[in-house]
C-alpha cells in the first residue's frame, strides 16, 4: 500500500460542561490555523496497525498555500507526488508511470491535507474539537460529524504552537502519523510549485466524483 492512500480524509456530549470545552478546543484551534498561509517541512510518516506494529515508513516534503493547493513529494522506495492546483489533484506514481485526476474534494473530512490547507472555519464546522496541554505540547482531537469519512479521528499536535504532528486512526483501527521537520511557517512559495505537468507518455486516469 502506498503511504499517501491513508491521507485521500468527539461525540456531542448531553453536559454542558464537555461542550464547552470542546467549544474552546475549536476555538484555540482556529487562532492556531487562521495565521497560516503557506507552510513547508520535512516529513517522516508511518502507518501503524490495531496493534500498534509498524507496517511501513516513509519520508519526504510538503508544501501547502491556502488555500487548496498543496504539494507532497514521498521519497523511494515508495516515490510518490501529490499536487493539487486548488482545482484539481494529480496523483504521480512513478514506478507505474501513471498519474490519477481527480477534482479537489474540498470536504475537509474526505481529504486530509485540506486540514491545513483549508479554511480554519470549516475544519470546526465539520469536526468537534477536544483539546489538551502537556507542557508546550497541544493537542487537538478531531471527530469528524459525518459519518462518511475516510477516518475516524484525528490528532493535531502543535509545540510551541506550531504544527508538529498529524495522526490519523480509520474504522479498522489502522493508524497513520506524520511528524513535520525543518518547518517553515508563512515562507515565499512560488505558485508553480503548485502546478504539475504530466509527464510524456505517462498512462492517465481521470476520476470525478
Amino acid at each position: 500500500m502506498k503511504p499517501m492512500t491513508s491521507l485521500l480524509g468527539l461525540v456531542l456530549a448531553l453536559v454542558s460542561p464537555v461542550v464547552a470545552i470542546a467549544d474552546q478546543g475549536a476555538e484555540r484551534l482556529t487562532r492556531l490555523l487562521e495565521p497560516l498561509q503557506t507552510y513547508a517541512a520535512d516529513f517522516e510518516q508511518q502507518i501503524l496497525d490495531s496493534s500498534g506494529q509498524r507496517l511501513q515508513e516513509a519520508h519526504g516534503q510538503m508544501w501547502l498555500s491556502r488555500p487548496g493547493k498543496f504539494r507532497w513529494e514521498v521519497d523511494e522506495p515508495y516515490r510518490q507526488v501529490v499536487v493539487s492546483n486548488g482545482e484539481e489533484v494529480f496523483l504521480h506514481d512513478p514506478d507505474l508511470e501513471q498519474v490519477t485526476v481527480q477534482p479537489l474534494d474540498t470536504r475537509v473530512t474526505h481529504t486530509p491535507a485540506l486540514l491545513l490547507s483549508g479554511s480554519a472555519s470549516e475544519l470546526t464546522e465539520s469536526y468537534d474539537v477536544g483539546r489538551q496541554q502537556q507542557g508546550a505540547a497541544e493537542t487537538f482531537t478531531l471527530t469528524p460529524r459525518d459519518p462518511d469519512t475516510l477516518f475516524e479521528e484525528l490528532k493535531m499536535t502543535f509545540y510551541s504552537e506550531r504544527l508538529g504532528m498529524l495522526q490519523m486512526t480509520d474504522s479498522t483501527g489502522q493508524r497513520t502519523a506524520i511528524r513535520f521537520d525543518d518547518v517553515q511557517y508563512n515562507p515565499s512559495l512560488d505558485d508553480s510549485r503548485f502546478t504539475f505537468e504530466i509527464p510524456d507518455g505517462a498512462d492517465v486516469i481521470r476520476e470525478s466524483y
